[in-house]
């Protein structure tokens, strides 16, 4: 049997008192339970340490995509067994503010993980979710929870059709054979062909690197056609004193890159720079 099959067949889905869908095997629900005592205690006083310190009890957590993929019905999927590049941000966000904000309750973190993953926190279908990071962006930076700062580091602004999801549906399960999910996508990507998009170019980072801080979230631009970001991860200040990657590595698993964030950028194919956010 495949693994992706296993996994499926392992999750359970569950009916919470406030009408949330959600899919999470018993394995994922004791894996929140120890996250929260193993948490707790790492709030700082700066929020951006707290994100990478909490970011950093998830070291070792096996890279799999597409975990989110599992129904047309767009449950929400609680997977701490294997993660991507952006279900690991949104876990080690959801976690920090769960910890900023003194909560410990299962019921509060799915609250607060749907609210980052759906536009306006609202979870209504496939494609409700946030596909294109630069609307994660965007969309999370209005619920206040994190701020768009590559312009006050150097960014500057670029155009770009986004439009790869609706050139691409064939790749896309819940998208290749359903007009309303691509009818909906489509509009997010006029949405984000009318919105200003700021880019820390690659070879300007050296120079700004300064002004990133451990914590912030850093999303890498490509040339792809058609495509705005190709990975995510966290922005951590190591010992040698640069800025890093931590991220959920395609290559195998949650890790710190070994390079400073300039040098890990330049062996990334059609790399063009990065955006920053802060989380607040």
């Amino acid at each position: 049997m495949k693994p992706i099959l296993q996994l499926i067949i392992t999750l359970f889905t569950i009916q919470t008192g406030f009408s949330q869908q959600l899919v999470c095997s018993t394995k994922d629900k004791d894996a929140f339970e120890s996250k929260i005592i193993e948490i707790d205690g790492l709030l700082e006083s700066e929020f951006g340490k707290t994100i990478t310190t909490v970011g950093k009890t998830f070291l070792g957590t096996p890279y799999v995509a597409k975990t989110l993929e599992v129904d047309a019905k767009e449950p929400l999927v609680i997977n701490f067994q294997g993660l991507d590049c952006t279900t690991f941000v949104e876990n080690v966000l959801a976690f920090s503010n769960l910890l900023k904000d003194s909560k410990t309750e299962f019921s509060d973190f799915t609250k607060t993980l749907e609210k980052i993953r759906y536009k306006d926190g609202s979870r209504d279908g496939y494609a409700s979710r946030l596909h294109y990071f630069s609307e994660w962006i965007v969309n999370n930076e209005e619920k206040g929870l994190i701020k768009n700062i590559t312009s006050d580091i150097g960014g500057i602004e670029i155009a770009k059709t986004i439009d790869f999801m609706s050139t691409h549906r064939e790749l896309y399960p819940f998208l290749k054979d359903n007009e309303k999910n691509y009818n909906k996508i489509k509009a997010s990507e006029k949405f984000l062909n009318n919105e200003v998009m700021c880019v820390l170019e690659q070879g300007k980072i050296e120079a700004h690197e300064h002004l990133i801080k451990s914590g912030d979230i850093i999303a890498l631009t490509t040339s792809i056609k058609g495509l705005d970001i190709t990975h995510t991860g966290i922005a951590t200040r190591e010992k040698d004193g640069r800025i890093h990657l931590l991220h959920a590595s395609s290559s195998g698993e949650v890790k710190v890159s070994k390079e400073p964030l300039v040098d890990y950028l330049k062996k990334i194919k059609n790399n063009t720079g990065i955006m920053v956010c802060r989380p607040l």
